[in-house]
């Protein structure tokens, strides 16, 4: 039991560390954060993110976080940039270079090089004289007062403060080419969180799988509609073709033993009005939550004119996963 006691102290030690890291940080962060975000809007490349060792793991988490927010980046490994990968810098890019200490043998042997190609250069380092600090267009301070590590040598502290600054830097650019929803589901097609991000219009059935018909047509014309549609209802409209009401099998039912004619009759008169819609743009997982909450098995979408354009359907979201 002592033991894991000591593991548990450990643990809230290495956390409490690197939230002091972080606090640092944030105390320290000045006008030279609103320089570098200005200096790579301006910029008409890409933003090239490097690093050795830990720090270079860090650095291909804040390229990729990047690039999935909208602003092009790649990954540029200082060694393998001066054995020829060197040439995947251009004149138009802005660099991210991160180390600690700022005198890291692979980068300095670079900083000159990209100088040189002409690209601008951010660092990311805990030492503001460095010689990466001399070469650098911008310096952010990841200075930490110590690392997690009980020896003060493994990058644990250092390398949480340059990640939260990557971290900042990508929403601050986000915010400022106004990075919506829709433009974080077209960088996210796969998977669980691209599907969580698929709009109503996606997913919708439409064209021939669709039955709509007019309040005044009798509603033998109706059933023949949902029919071919193979639905479970028909959205109902008005002559300008708004959408006024929804006719389902249960109408139907619910109405057929005391309307023996029903067929015959004009479907306005038994369908049901003002019936849960959702707009095309919505997202799907907005449409799921009312089918879950409200039983229903399909739900009719209209656009923003509240003219129907599909349905959707519970086998179809479920399909989806």
């Amino acid at each position: 039991m002592k033991e894991k006691m000591s593991f548990l102290k450990t643990a809230r030690n290495v956390i409490r560390t690197e939230i002091d890291a972080l606090a640092l940080v944030h105390k320290k962060i000045d006008k030279d954060f609103d320089r570098a975000i200005s200096l790579i809007l301006s910029s008409n490349g890409r933003v090239i993110v490097t690093g050795m060792g830990k720090p270079g793991l860090i650095g291909r988490k804040i390229s990729a976080t990047l690039a999935s927010l909208g602003t092009p980046s790649l990954f540029l490994h200082p060694a393998e940039a001066i054995h020829g990968d060197l040439g995947m810098v251009l004149r138009e890019d802005t660099v991210i270079a991160i180390s600690n200490s700022g005198e890291s043998e692979e980068i300095i042997k670079l900083v000159p090089l990209i100088k040189k190609i002409g690209a601008k250069l951010i660092a990311i380092t805990g030492n503001k004289k460095s010689t990466l600090a001399k070469y650098s267009d911008v310096v952010l301070d990841a200075g930490v007062s110590k690392e997690a590590c009980p020896m003060n040598l493994a990058p644990t502290a250092s390398t949480t403060a340059a990640l939260a600054l990557g971290d900042a830097i990508a929403i601050a650019l986000l915010k400022a080419k106004d990075f919506n929803v829709e433009d974080y589901a077209f960088y996210h097609p796969g998977g669980m969180l691209g599907r969580q991000l698929l709009k109503v219009k996606d997913i919708m059935r439409t064209g021939p799988k669709l039955a709509v018909a007019r309040e005044d047509e009798p509603i033998k014309n109706v059933l023949l509609k949902i029919t071919k549609a193979r639905a479970g209802c028909a959205s109902i409209v008005n002559a300008r073709g708004k959408m006024v009401g929804l006719f389902t099998d249960g109408d139907l039912r619910k109405n057929i033993e005391k309307t023996p004619d029903i067929i015959n009759r004009q479907v306005k008169l038994f369908m049901t009005r003002k019936p849960t819609v959702i707009y095309e743009d919505k997202l799907a997982m907005e449409a799921l939550r009312i089918i879950k909450e409200r039983k229903f098995d399909e739900i009719p979408v209209v656009n923003k004119s509240g003219k129907p354009v599909g349905l959707i359907d519970e086998k179809d979201l479920l399909g989806i996963g």
